[in-house]
């Protein structure tokens, strides 16, 4: 796993970290980049609302050094979004943020590449102190769940899943995400630039690298990465 750019435990770095912090909550992305600050005065901060406004945000130069993700925002689904930053950005370090902090959730993140996790239900102290652990390239999980999370390890399936994902390259991962969302291959090659019949090619080295047979097994493979939103379930 990639980590943030050297960044000192005194804070003490040749130049400022760039932090974006992706969450649809406004009031929660200013007290994430307030808790930031706190503990890095210097970095520079971008705050954007949905995931797509994130990838944006990555494609300029440089792209962050470290990404804080909202689970669930729009156009997240749940880990389909850490598996294509990870793809798409592997030096970039990503730390999820959600209030959807049970045990599973969080070994699935860490195995698809998470360098930590932090829970929105945190105190100021504990926040502080999780931001602190990520930005010196360190794993953080919630210590209520280190316990847990040491007595029940991952499964191998969703090892074999995480290690299969992270060999796509990062076209591969866009064609495969854009295969995921319905798209066809004429509709993939115009959403890329690029002609179908390499989009055929990315397709069947997908398959052999997922070791599925067709593109609904992909579909399948990477939809299983999505999270139902408890706050959504509870609204219904």
């Amino acid at each position: 796993m990639q980590s943030p750019r050297e960044f000192a435990a005194t804070s003490a770095y040749s130049s400022p970290m760039q932090i974006l912090i992706a969450d649809d909550h406004p009031l929660f992305r200013v007290a994430l980049a307030q808790a930031v600050r706190a503990v890095a005065p210097e970095a520079h901060i971008v705050e954007v609302g949905t995931f797509d406004a994130a990838l944006a945000e990555l494609a300029t130069t440089p792209p962050a050094d470290l990404v804080l993700l909202d689970l669930h925002m729009p156009g997240s689904h749940g880990l389909m979004a850490l598996a294509t930053l990870r793809a798409e950005y592997p030096a970039v370090a990503v730390v999820l943020v959600s209030a959807h902090d049970d045990v599973a959730t969080v070994q699935r993140a860490l195995v698809h590449g998470a360098l930590g996790f932090i829970s929105k239900r945190s105190h100021l102290d504990e926040l502080h102190d999780a931001l602190r652990t990520v930005l010196t390239a360190q794993t953080w999980v919630p210590p209520a769940l280190q316990a847990s999370l040491a007595g029940h390890p991952v499964a191998t399936t969703e090892r074999q899943l995480a290690a299969r994902l992270a060999a796509l390259s990062p076209q591969q991962m866009r064609v495969l995400v854009l295969v995921a969302d319905g798209l066809l291959n004429k509709q993939i090659a115009d959403r890329l630039g690029v002609q179908e019949r390499t989009i055929k090619a990315h397709l069947s080295a997908i398959f052999e690298r997922l070791e599925v047979r067709n593109r609904t097994q992909a579909s399948v493979l990477l939809r299983s990465l999505e999270l139902a939103d408890p706050a959504q379930r509870l609204d219904d």
